[in-house]
């Protein structure tokens, strides 16, 4: 075994000592690319969203100089036809960029250590077949699979951490390209070479214009997963039963970790946070401050047309079209505001929906990222309503329609002084974030499916509270009674009633024509049932 060539099955070994979920039906996919036009795979997601895992996994499957019958056995790989057929057959080649970013001497040193480091290894297991001087990584393992007849299993994790290491260099990013291209850029030695590849990163493969620098992988990513959607993160399926067994809040889990969501998978959970859920038997906000945090805040006040309000609407419940076309697979390449949308969904930051083409803050967890985010001096008035939100709710549940209205005008004509427009959709946002500390309380749903219709908003109290349930219905340009008359006409509290004893029929209206310095457009009812 060595460190880069056949790295064994320890670290895979390591992983199911813990809890584990099985995830190996990602191998069933990649054994069936073997040696056929589809056999590179590059899959990229977000942190924490256990790429390093998979890689491990796939170095114990492929790697010749063990055994790992024992560690798949039961597992849904081993009941695939495939499982026997390449388990163990294969000289695996294992990089961690990031391992080699940080050991060089210099970031400049990476593309030259991982040749030399590489070809090392590969001279001590075939000392026959590999020059002396041989120094160019994709010739040494041409010449040893054609001199031997052996082939390649090649798995590379964090494979972008180049294109995030030297953002700003174009010389290496270049000469990685290079490298890459010359293990697999196609053609007779490529074949001979490599039976398989399979790249992970947080970012898709970097975009010169609108063409791939790879053009040969396949790839999977945080808008387009297709077949591989399940691997993403963990399945409603999975989540619940972890849940369920280490009695833990599965409706919590919902609330805080899931919102990932694609056409053939609509429920996925962050892994790594529902882990460590378990592993501190507590819910909460595990999602770690890495860098691409501080690149957060950077990103969200880019002056960039549109971004800012982008931003209000989503904290405000919204979800906001993107065109992600133009995205150039990097982290400094942005110009507009769909950039840097796009740029956040492969973050994780956002969660995209592929038929509506848009996007929304997926969760809890998330959304306090972002509200940590807008600290700034340009977010004064949304960090201000957010604080002051807990007053907001006090009032509504202690029936002060007044104050209600009076806190209502207020966040309104702020947030509508951020949004730039005056309409349904800023009353909705202002609504949302007003109520922003509600959340600890309730589970907020928009367009409530209930009675005869649709409720713009119902507050259901979470376990252990003692806050009554709401329902709240916005008018605009009518009156508060017009919207009590609404809910009662139908019957959007039915659904409540059954669950909850307390319950509170919120009617909130906005009439943007009165007149007069003094004049207050808000009027609110609050009725208790």
């Amino acid at each position: 075994m060595g460190i880069y060539l056949n790295p064994g099955n320890r670290g895979f070994q390591t992983i199911l000592n813990g809890t584990y979920v099985d995830k190996t039906g990602l191998i069933d996919y990649v054994n069936s690319t073997i040696d056929t036009p589809l056999k590179l795979t590059c899959f990229s997601r977000p942190r924490r969203f256990g790429k390093s895992f998979a890689a491990k996994m796939l170095c114990a499957y492929y790697d010749m100089s063990c055994d790992s019958h024992s560690l798949f056995d039961g597992l849904e790989i081993s009941k695939k036809d495939s499982f026997e057929k390449y388990l163990n057959k294969y000289d695996v080649i294992y990089l961690d960029i990031t391992r080699f970013i940080s050991i060089a001497t210099s970031v400049k040193m990476v593309i030259a250590d991982i040749q030399a480091k590489v070809i090392e290894e590969l001279r001590e297991k075939y000392p026959l077949h590999i020059g002396e001087k041989e120094n160019v990584l994709a010739d040494a393992l041409f010449s040893v699979s054609h001199k031997t007849g052996n082939q390649f299993i090649i798995i590379i994790d964090e494979w972008d951490a180049l294109f995030r290491e030297a953002k700003n260099d174009g010389v290496i990013q270049k000469e990685y390209v290079q490298l890459l291209r010359g293990l697999f850029k196609g053609g007779t030695a490529t074949d001979e070479t490599i039976a398989a590849a399979y790249m992970t990163g947080i970012l898709p493969i970097k975009k010169y214009g609108t063409e791939s620098a790879l053009t040969d992988f396949i790839e999977y990513t945080m808008t387009s997963p297709g077949k591989l959607a399940k691997y993403v993160g963990f399945t409603e399926t999975e989540t619940r039963c972890l849940s369920e067994k280490n009695h833990l809040d599965f409706e919590d889990m919902q609330t805080w970790y899931d919102g990932y969501s694609f056409s053939r998978v609509k429920h996925l959970y962050n892994p790594n946070s529902v882990m460590n859920a378990l592993r501190n038997e507590e819910i909460q906000n595990y999602w770690t401050k890495t860098e691409s945090f501080e690149s957060l805040k950077n990103y969200i006040e880019e002056n960039f047309d549109g971004l800012k309000d982008a931003i209000v609407m989503m904290l405000g419940g919204q979800s906001v079209g993107v065109d992600i076309s133009t995205f150039q697979n990097d982290i400094i390449s942005y110009n507009s505001k769909d950039d840097v949308l796009t740029l956040l969904i492969h973050l994780g930051y956002l969660a995209y929906d592929q038929t509506a083409k848009s996007v929304h803050i997926p969760n809890r967890e998330v959304a306090e990222v972002f509200q940590s985010a807008t600290k700034g001096k340009k977010w004064t008035s949304v960090t201000r309503t957010i604080r002051q939100s807990e007053e907001l709710l006090a009032a509504t549940i202690s029936g002060n329609s007044d104050q209600v209205a009076e806190s209502l005008e207020r966040i309104h004509e702020e947030c509508t002084s951020i949004l730039r427009y005056n309409d349904e959709n800023s009353l909705a946002c202002a609504i949302y974030i007003g109520y922003y500390s509600a959340k600890n309380y309730y589970v907020i749903i928009r367009e409530f499916p209930s009675g005869r219709g649709f409720a713009d908003y119902a507050f259901i109290p979470r376990r252990g509270t003692d806050k009554p349930a709401m329902i709240v219905e916005l008018k605009y340009d009518k009156d508060a009674d017009t919207a009590i008359r609404q809910i009662h006409e139908n019957r959007y509290e039915g659904d409540l009633k059954k669950y909850f004893g307390n319950l509170l029929l919120v009617g909130i209206n906005y009439d943007k024509d009165v007149k007069g310095a003094n004049a207050k457009r808000h009027s609110c009812v609050i009725e208790k049932v």
